[in-house]
């Protein structure tokens, strides 16, 4: 006879969005079941932003090596390990998950290892490791996304590959064919063409980048350019095929590339395959995504969805935001989400970190809006670090001096955006800005001078000349 468990809430996925949503509904004294198919820690964690992130602290370390003679310091030959660095980022991936897994127990929060599907809105069935009947008052779906195939060329993991499986690889490929010039193209791209591999970015659309806008797409073209990356756009991939040796890329128009593997970077789908979510009771929209209100609850009462599922903005820290929304919602609590100030990193050389409105999107919205763009290059800390390739830009509100956007581009982006994501969220002003005594030297006081320079009074920069 099949186990029966009962719970108050049960989350389907472990990843950052779910759980965190476990540690939450714990914490407000609920008892919880997580149930995850795969690892703890879900694409994030296990072949997502940690691995890639660590691989990319390695490629960071060999720049500053590179660039070692022009600080004094002398190195001798540099030789790349390849298999050193997977192994490395192999260790700190393992130990997360078990840090993770201590942190549930720790939180008394009963782990199932299983695939989830809904048998009634609040009954489910866990198949795997685990086999019972699982029944919840809430339950929360937080199964995330997986690398989008494209049928014309599908990936077979051995040369034609995608964003999982590429990090499974022990040895650097010579050349590398990315399908794909969006934040994950790209951020591979940085990372290969780093360690010495040719990569060569193939992009339907007219540029990379585009989702982050025109000012960040053509920054970055130009920046990864001169890194030694071939990028061509308004292309379109007929077909790729794995000739053994290398693979052989087909473009629409009759063209052909040869490159030693290619990396499909194209997206990401949502996933809710096997959740039988119609026996809860739960339709999919057109996008095949989940429909959520404020408090992430779905059209059924007591059955939420988090993270990748909902379609509102695949990044993990949305996730695990949603996630103690959610957790707060179906323990009782008044908890609603806000989507106005989520930051976003690229994680290219350099670093691209954007939270808000751009300028066009201010305008669009019928603001009166004004942007301070402050170099890099004027920065002292960044003189003296070398790291002068960048800018930070403001975007404000003429009228009320009300803070709307803001990106960075550069070194130290992805720590830089959290002082302009904090202002933006608790809507203060380009004075809020001003008034706020900024260290010296650092990049941070690129903030306090494309503030002053959208505010028209700028200090380490030249006025604007009146006509």
């Amino acid at each position: 006879m099949v186990e029966k468990k009962k719970f108050d809430i049960a989350v389907i996925g472990a990843g950052p969005g779910g759980y965190v949503a476990a540690i939450r509904a714990a914490q407000l004294g609920k008892t919880v079941a997580l149930i995850e198919k795969e690892k703890l820690g879900g694409t994030c964690l296990n072949v997502g932003c940690i691995p890639t992130k660590t691989l990319l602290a390695n490629a960071a370390v060999l720049h500053q090596v590179k660039r070692a003679a022009d600080f004094g310091i002398s190195t001798g030959p540099i030789a790349v390990h390849y298999e050193k660095m997977k192994a490395r980022k192999d260790q700190i991936v393992a130990k997360i998950r078990s840090g993770l897994e201590g942190l549930l127990k720790s939180n008394k929060i009963t782990i199932f290892s299983g695939a989830a599907q809904f048998e009634s809105p609040r009954e489910l069935k866990v198949m795997g490791r685990d086999n019972l009947f699982l029944h919840a008052d809430k339950i929360i779906i937080a199964t995330g996304s997986v690398p989008l195939d494209v049928p014309a060329f599908p990936c077979d993991h051995e040369r034609i590959l995608n964003s999982t499986s590429i990090l499974e690889l022990a040895h650097l490929p010579k050349s590398l064919a990315i399908i794909g010039g969006g934040y994950i193209g790209c951020e591979f791209a940085s990372l290969f063409a780093e360690l010495g591999t040719k990569v060569t970015v193939l992009e339907a659309l007219p540029s990379i980048l585009s989702a982050q806008g025109p000012a960040i797409a053509q920054f970055m073209s130009k920046a990864l350019t001169n890194r030694g990356i071939e990028l061509r756009t308004n292309v379109k991939v007929q077909s790729i095929a794995n000739q053994k040796t290398q693979v052989k890329v087909s473009l629409v128009g009759g063209e052909e590339l040869e490159a030693e593997m290619a990396l499909v970077a194209v997206g990401r789908k949502v996933y809710t395959d096997g959740l039988h979510l119609e026996k809860a009771g739960i339709p999919l929209t057109e996008k095949k995504t989940i429909a959520t209100d404020e408090h992430m609850q779905t059209e059924v009462p007591g059955i939420y969805a988090i993270g990748d599922v909902t379609g509102q903005w695949m990044l993990a820290h949305v996730a695990s935001h949603q996630g103690t929304v959610a957790a707060d919602h179906a323990a009782g609590h008044e908890a609603s989400m806000h989507y106005e100030a989520v930051p976003a990193v690229v994680f290219t050389s350099p670093e691209i970190a954007m939270v808000g409105l751009t300028l066009e999107q201010a305008q669009q919205k019928g603001y009166a809006a004004v942007q301070g763009t402050f170099p890099y290059q004027a920065l002292g800390k960044a003189q003296g670090a070398q790291e002068t390739e960048g800018f930070a830009q403001i975007i404000s509100d003429k009228k009320t001096g009300q803070l709307l956007g803001a990106t960075v581009i550069g070194h130290e982006a992805s720590n830089l955006i959290s002082e302009m994501t904090l202002a933006i969220q608790n809507e203060l002003t380009l004075e809020s800005v001003l008034e706020t005594i900024h260290a010296h030297p650092t990049i941070a006081e690129a903030w306090h001078e494309a503030a002053a320079l959208a505010n028209g009074m700028p200090i380490h920069f030249p006025p604007k000349r009146s006509s």
